[in-house]
């Protein structure tokens, strides 16, 4: 066995006692380098639009239900139509990734879902909004398997976890602004016509994305693989038997994480309006709380699984997450003062959990087939895992929305299991 101590080169700041221009709380974003930078602020800019256009049907969702004269079953199967024709968009934009690079890929998925977003607020019946939904999914689907790729690509294995947990942080910053949007819209216009105003405004950042993007290019190291390797991304080449167990514990993970999220995104809005009996301002005061814990848990847990490894940190917020959603859900009439306070770990908990995702996808994958793995797996999960909101839905009917809400819980214990059958990649370096 060698002897030989490592090249004075490799070791780095942290090892030697000195500062590097890589440490503190920012050292993550320099050591991206120019080129990386725009490619996170593209690939930020594109899942917080993403988060608006999703966030506008569960915030609408009590006024559609009126307008159409909707039951919770089928206000669920929107949310079920999205997210299943999502898995198809997603895994197919992950083999497009593999194949025409990740920045192409990209622009395709933002005006997909740009389009049809605007295309669900003129609809006229039921039925035609849930095809739009639907087509709203084709775009929707691929915007983050394929941005995480992208970034993760210029990421350092020492920083690719809080790196992928800040791109993550964007969710929230656009369920943010969809909330604020919607308790303007709502506060002014009628909801017949409010709803409807909701997704016209998904349209507005779709330039500002685009713009960005025309500066953006993939990772000079995945340009030349995409270039060179004779292995092209296909679904064949993820289910070949060095990597069928990956794909398959990868997408029950999936299905587990999202499952128990998807829950609690569509249908807590309508928790606080219906069985709370908060107002439109009251609703959006309580999910600034839920928000801005989803927003810090996204940054920690991204720090956590730098620090703690990728499947440790998954496990212990999915047990929190878990005690959470019981919580929450078994809160006593009269005490919304203490639903208040606790929609800050509840949206801590499950956004922290999604903050590892990004880096231990695609760090499960070779480069080749990096976006197929990434984008089947990951949509998978949210075909799969978009039963919940529905089952929610059918069972809100006879248990209320907050009795329902338990059957998230579900969903982390899947994730809990699924990693029973996956390896730890931290500090992986990706090719």
């Amino acid at each position: 066995m060698s002897t030989t101590p490592p090249p004075q080169a490799l070791v780095s700041g942290s090892q030697t006692g000195e500062l590097s221009d890589h440490d503190g709380a920012l050292g993550w974003l320099r050591a991206l380098g120019p080129r990386g930078r725009r490619a996170f602020a593209g690939a930020f800019g594109g899942y917080a639009l993403d988060s608006y256009d999703y966030f506008t049907l569960p915030l609408s969702m009590v006024a559609l239900a009126a307008y159409f004269g909707l039951d919770s079953g089928q206000t669920g199967l929107f949310t079920t139509v999205t997210l299943v024709v999502s898995a198809v968009g997603g895994a197919v934009a992950g083999v497009v990734a593999d194949r025409v690079g990740r920045v192409r890929a990209l622009m395709i998925t933002v005006i997909t879902y740009a389009v049809f977003t605007v295309a669900c607020g003129f609809a006229p019946n039921y039925e035609t909004l849930l095809v739009f939904r639907a087509l709203q999914g084709l775009g929707f689907g691929g915007e983050w398997a394929v941005g995480a790729i992208l970034v993760a690509e210029y990421a350092s294995a020492r920083h690719r976890g809080r790196t992928l947990g800040a791109v993550q942080s964007s969710w929230a910053v656009g369920w943010a602004l969809a909330a604020i949007v919607y308790t303007l819209v709502f506060s002014f216009a009628g909801d017949d016509l409010a709803w409807r105003i909701m997704f016209w405004t998904g349209a507005l950042p779709a330039l500002l994305v685009i713009w960005m993007r025309r500066r953006v290019h993939d990772a000079p190291k995945a340009v030349a693989v995409r270039e060179h390797s004779a292995q092209k991304g296909s679904f064949a080449a993820i289910f070949k038997p060095g990597l069928l167990r990956t794909t398959i514990f990868a997408g029950l993970l999936s299905t587990g994480v999202q499952g128990g999220y998807y829950t609690l995104a569509t249908w807590v809005p309508t928790y606080l309006k219906t069985d709370r009996g908060l107002s439109v301002v009251g609703t959006g005061g309580y999910l600034t709380f839920l928000i801005s814990g989803a927003f810090l848990g996204y940054l920690t847990g991204g720090y956590l699984t730098d620090r703690l490894g990728r499947r440790r940190n998954i496990w212990l917020f999915a047990l929190l997450s878990a005690v959470c959603i019981l919580a929450y859900a078994n809160i006593p009439q009269g005490a919304n003062t203490l639903l208040l306070v606790l929609g800050f770990p509840l949206g801590f908990c499950m956004s922290a959990i999604f903050s590892g995702f990004g880096s231990y996808l695609s760090e499960l994958y070779p480069t080749a087939v990096r976006g197929t793995g990434q984008g089947f797996t990951y949509n998978t999960g949210r075909a799969v895992g978009a039963i919940f909101p529905t089952t929610v839905g059918f069972l809100a009917d006879s248990w209320g929305v907050g009795g329902a809400l338990v059957f998230g819980a579900i969903g982390y214990g899947i994730a809990a299991l699924a990693l029973l059958g996956l390896p730890e990649t931290r500090g992986k370096e990706l090719a």
